[in-house]
């Protein structure tokens, strides 16, 4: 914020509506003489420095005039500040509002001058180590403060006297302005005049005078007064004086060029080439003295290369103060593009493809499957095998220089087509079967019940029912595929023979058998014979003897089965009713045919008042009409004989006789 402000308020908000309509704007037309050859570097450069505000006052002796810090100085005072932010509230709507310097730097200095109310020198520039017999150029920036209008029509206005003399007095060239009109915007005018060093003269003294009076108005501001020598008119340009004042070339290449100039004018002159590398100070280039210079850039870095001839009158080359200079020749080298590394890629077959390059203006794109193409970013929309490789771009920059070429690896999954080798697979029951598939990278089998294991192609499977089993394959990333496969698990044959049978011989019974599984092609009972049909389930058995009856059934797939029946087949029992234990030697014995066949059955006899007379197991030895060794009498005695082969007991009598 500047210090001086508050002082000026009022002024400043009426000035900066005013800059808001009013640019700034410096002035393109010199007053005075002009420089119609060559200029040399500023021998002198007064612009009273920079940073914030207010500057310190001048050296005593420069002018004089007071030093005010406040930036809206009274009349007869001056400041040095960066800017006029607002006039004093002693002259309301009649300063200019001046943000910056003549070159527009913000800190930069100038010296703010509110006339005193009579003539008087305000200022005076040495300018010390000219070169004698040399012609230099002087030239200083003046700013009228005045706003035109109503207001500043009757004020005085600059008018200002320029005098180049030596330090003895001598005048060397006088330069009067005249009245310097208020203009339409803050506007610097350059003013200027040439003048010649006497033949034992290299200082000079430039005193400036303000010929009007104080009061309203003669109120301005100065800035960068220099002194430069002014020489003839140099043509310059690449390859001969009529060629090109530029050259561009790539960073990392090879060239060479032929700086060529003239000067054009009398005399003999002498030549110094200077360099000044990406915007360092001017510097002589050793031995190059002649009129061209031969340059050469080998691998060349990045930059800004600049060239121009001193000119001087014989040995006065030396002083860099007598010199003039061409304007430059500049030699551009582009920087290459700087390309960042492009990740190599990995896409699914049938998924876009999208390859970006940065750091440069344009592209050029090569790789499998495609033509070459600027398009960037790189897009292909439906990414095949075919487009799997290493793609290569090379990035060129504005200039048209190529940056090493990036490549960037593709890889493309190839899309995923899942198969089986068989879709159908049939085992019996307790067998396992391989299941196999191929078409990607990883597998995922469901449901997993029955199989070792569910993450590979070909796990083993062990269902104990028929399983419709799916296989999801895939290559990572990518849409995935699959099929299925059946096993059916065919029922091993199963044959039931039945239960036991008991029967009399003379008797029949059913075998009942019963057969599971699936794919039964046949059954069969062996030995078939007393049967009445041995292929079927139950055929009707009649055996004589005690027989064993098996029954087989076979699958197509799974084999055979068999089960067996035994046949019990007991003799056929006869009873008597009397026997007569009289020890004749006929009849004496109760003989129950068969029933010894019976050795577990059970023979009970029982008197007619029920008590127990006999008992048998097995029936081994018959009844002798005896109870406990004692004949019994005459009479009918109750009999129950229990064959203990799950048949009804058998129950009668029997008469005993004598």
């Amino acid at each position: 914020m500047n210090a001086f402000l508050p002082q000026c308020l009022m002024r400043s908000i009426v000035l900066s509506y005013l800059l808001m309509i009013i640019c700034a704007v410096s002035a393109t037309k010199s007053f005075g003489q002009t420089c119609n050859g060559a200029l040399g570097d500023p021998v002198i450069n007064q612009d009273f420095g920079s940073g914030q505000n207010p500057g310190v006052q001048l050296a005593q002796g420069i002018t004089n005039m007071t030093y005010t810090p406040n930036n809206c100085p009274q009349d007869g005072f001056y400041t040095i500040a960066n800017s006029l932010t607002a006039a004093a509230n002693t002259h309301p709507y009649t300063w200019w509002n001046v943000p910056s310097d003549h070159t527009g730097n913000p800190n930069g200095y100038m010296m703010i001058i509110n006339a005193s109310y009579a003539p008087s020198i305000f200022f005076t520039q040495a300018a010390n180590g000219l070169c004698p017999n040399t012609y230099y150029f002087f030239s200083a920036y003046i700013l009228n403060l005045m706003i035109p209008g109503p207001i500043t029509a009757a004020y005085n206005h600059p008018n200002i006297t320029f005098s180049i003399q030596t330090t003895s007095g001598q005048v060397l060239a006088t330069l009067n302005t005249g009245i310097i009109p208020a203009n339409n915007g803050p506007l610097w005018v350059p003013y200027g005049t040439g003048f010649t060093t006497p033949a034992n003269v290299t200082n000079v003294v430039v005193v400036m005078t303000n010929n009007g009076l104080g009061g309203n108005g003669n109120d301005f501001i100065l800035d960068d007064i220099t002194f430069r020598a002014c020489g003839p008119i140099i043509h310059e340009g690449f390859g001969s004086t009529a060629g090109p004042v530029s050259e561009s070339l790539c960073e990392g290449s090879n060239a060479a060029y032929t700086l060529s100039a003239q000067v054009v004018g009398n005399g003999i002159p002498s030549y110094q080439w200077q360099a000044s590398p990406n915007g360092a100070s001017w510097a002589d280039m050793p031995g190059e003295t002649n009129s061209s210079l031969a340059i050469r850039f080998t691998n060349a870095a990045a930059g800004v290369y600049q060239y121009r001839l001193g000119v001087a009158n014989g040995s006065a080359i030396t002083d860099i103060g007598c010199r003039v200079y061409s304007p430059p020749l500049t030699v551009y080298v582009n920087p290459l593009p700087v390309v960042p590394a492009i990740p190599d890629q990995t896409v699914c077959q049938g998924y876009p493809l999208q390859l970006t390059a940065l750091g440069g203006a344009t592209y050029l794109w090569t790789g499998p499957n495609i033509a070459p193409t600027s398009q960037n970013p790189l897009v292909i929309n439906n990414v095949t095998p075919a487009d799997a490789g290493t793609y290569t771009v090379v990035a060129l920059s504005d200039s048209g220089c190529a940056a090493p070429p990036v490549t960037v690896k593709v890889g493309v999954i190839p899309k995923v087509v899942a198969s089986v080798a068989n879709s159908a697979i049939s085992i019996c029951s307790g067998e396992n079967t391989q299941l196999s598939a191929s078409g990607g990278l990883y597998y995922s089998w469901t449901p997993t019940t029955g199989l070792n294991r569910a993450d590979i192609p070909n796990p083993v499977a062990t269902p104990l029912q028929t399983t419709t089993y799916t296989v999801h394959v895939s290559n990572g990333g990518c849409a995935d595929s699959s099929k299925s496969v059946t096993v059916t698990v065919n029922q091993n044959p199963v044959a039931n023979a039945g239960s036991e049978i008991f029967l009399f011989e003379g008797q029949s019974a059913m075998l009942n058998g019963v057969v599971t599984g699936d794919n039964i092609t046949s059954i069969s009972w062996s030995p078939s014979t007393f049967l009445s049909d041995p292929n079927s389930l139950t055929p009707i058995a009649t055996p004589t003897d005690d027989i064993t009856y098996t029954l087989t059934a076979t699958s197509s797939s799974c084999g055979t089965s068999s089960s067996s029946v035994f046949v019990r087949v007991y003799k056929k029992i006869t009873i008597p009713n009397t026997f007569s234990p009289n020890h004749d030697g006929i009849n004496d014995l109760w003989n129950i045919d068969a029933l010894i066949t019976h050795p577990e059955s059970s023979t009970l006899v029982f008197n007619r008042y029920g008590e127990q007379v006999f008992k048998s197991t097995g029936y081994a030895k018959p009844w002798d009409g005896t109870y406990k060794g004692s004949p019994l009498p005459v009479g009918a005695y109750y009999d129950i004989i229990d064959l203990k082969n799950n048949t009804p007991k058998i129950t009668g009598w029997v008469l005993v006789v004598r």
